[in-house]
């Protein structure tokens, strides 16, 4: 690691043979941002440590309350559907196994690949990309706390059980931090035109710095798992429809809005 980081930010340092140069300032930059994520992936990684969510509290329309707090009330037990039976259980049985180092116990690890996957498609959420918050913001730990105050695997804010749920609401409930969680993804990236870099921006309370998004992105090539009749979504930050989101970045293409009673816009 230690050579890692030495390469990256200083060219010709020990280890190297070539001479030493001055590097251009935009090469500085980028060498910078990689080292950020590097120290970042490697904190995770080895400590279980995570990005914790910290949402900023923002007042809603009363359509868009009302809408968000429909999403959170439905009760409907959770049911899986795949257009291919076959491929949907070869999807459960590899996200099974890549969490198995984190979470042994097969009976809970597919019980929470099935509420994600649920709740995830409910919200008009990849699964993949729900998996990759949970992994950088709770490091799947169902009773994680943040130095904010978030809660759970989805890491949500105590402040939305009063802004859109009945108030005293179990964040560490799995369904129920998930429901919240995927409610309020959804939140973000309608009221920023599916722009994704945003949405996680505002979701993780860094709007605007593009560590948290990276650090997704990273830990979203590692559970992609496309249908077999499709080719790999393109990794990316953005919408295609408006174009490169900040700083240049690839596109990833979301569902434009959530399915739920009453529906869901974005308070402007």
């Amino acid at each position: 690691m230690r050579a890692l980081l030495c390469r990256l930010l200083r060219p010709g340092c020990a280890g190297d043979s070539a001479a030493p140069r001055q590097p251009h300032a935009t090469e500085a930059a980028s060498r910078l941002r990689i080292v950020r994520l590097v120290l970042a992936l490697a904190a995770t990684a080895s400590t279980g440590a995570a990005w914790a969510g910290n949402q900023v509290y923002e007042p809603l329309s009363d359509s868009v309350r009302t809408a968000m707090s429909h999403a959170i009330d439905d009760q409907a037990p959770v049911s899986l559907h795949f257009d291919n039976p076959q491929w949907g259980y070869r999807w459960l049985t590899e996200m099974a196994a890549r969490l198995k180092g984190r979470i042994p116990d097969l009976t809970a690890r597919v019980e929470l690949i099935k509420a994600v996957h649920y709740e995830a498609t409910r919200a008009g959420l990849d699964p993949q990309l729900v998996l990759s918050i949970i992994q950088v913001e709770s490091g799947f730990r169902k009773y994680a706390v943040s130095s904010a105050g978030a809660r759970g695997l989805m890491q949500v804010m105590p402040f939305w059980t009063d802004l859109i749920g009945t108030g005293r609401t179990n964040l560490f409930h799995l369904r129920i931090n998930l429901r919240y969680g995927c409610v309020i993804l959804r939140h973000y990236l309608d009221m920023e035109n599916g722009d994704l870099f945003r949405a996680l921006g505002r979701y993780n309370g860094s709007l605007g710095r593009a560590e948290y998004p990276d650090l997704v992105l990273s830990a979203y090539r590692q559970w992609s798992f496309p249908p077999p009749s499709r080719p790999a979504p393109l990794l990316a930050m953005g919408n295609t429809a408006a174009g490169p989101a900040p700083g240049g970045q690839p596109q990833l293409p979301v569902p434009a809005r959530l399915t739920a009673p009453g529906g869901m816009t974005a308070a402007r």
